[in-house]
């Protein structure tokens, strides 16, 4: 039996996703965040050393990270689907955006997230603006620049075909969907990218999409 250890409000939910999209069947073993430092619970590292999610158990076998967790799963049990054929360019795609999600996309979200954070959290007062002027000058210097230019960059690639990997849904748009998701959250997505604001939306409409946020629980980037 596949255990999902799954955590609130993370990348984890992706997996259920996939797996419901691959009709399989899977137990989740649920972990909260500490509502202090947003951290998961020490538990999670009986499952994995670094005590993070996702985190996946398949008899003997532990896999962690999304991506490896994606390709471990279409390949094992997707019988061919959710992935385009070998040597396609499509195939190409697949793995280019399956390691942009994580690669690319998500650390200057994560760093914008780190440095609002920075600009309000209470500190002492003759701190304040030395440190909220960093933050600032960081965030609008590199940061937030990085964010559009990723955002444009996605969006021009949606012009091209209607999937990231071409026009079938694949697991590669399953992996996207957390980068986009937090974008739409904190980084700037909005009505001024048609194409990720049309995909955002394709993908929470689907039926599979819904069965895993009722097996996973309150999901903020969803919203």
């Amino acid at each position: 039996m596949i255990v999902v250890h799954h955590l609130n409000n993370s990348r984890s939910q992706r997996v259920l996703w996939l797996l419901e999209e691959l009709g399989l069947d899977y137990e989740v073993k649920r972990y909260q965040r500490d509502p202090k430092t947003m951290l998961a619970p020490a538990s999670l590292k009986a499952v994995h050393p670094l005590g993070k999610s996702p985190v996946i158990t398949d008899g003997a076998n532990t896999v962690a990270e999304s991506g490896a967790i994606i390709e471990y799963l279409v390949e094992r049990y997707g019988n061919g689907r959710l992935i385009p054929a070998a040597g396609t360019p499509d195939k190409l795609r697949w793995t280019y955006w399956l390691h942009f999600a994580e690669g690319s996309a998500m650390p200057p979200l994560l760093l914008k997230l780190v440095f609002d954070k920075v600009e309000s959290s209470p500190m002492p007062f003759f701190v304040k603006p030395i440190a909220r002027g960093i933050a600032s000058k960081v965030k609008h210097s590199f940061i937030l620049p990085n964010i559009h230019s990723q955002l444009a960059y996605m969006e021009a690639e949606l012009e091209k075909a209607k999937w990231f990997a071409g026009n079938e849904f694949t697991a590669a748009d399953i992996q996207m969907s957390f980068p986009l998701e937090a974008a739409a959250m904190r980084g700037g997505l909005d009505e001024r990218q048609p194409k990720l604001t049309a995909f955002l939306q394709r993908i929470h409409a689907r039926p599979a999409y819904q069965r895993a946020l009722e097996k996973g629980g309150p999901y903020d980037f969803a919203k």
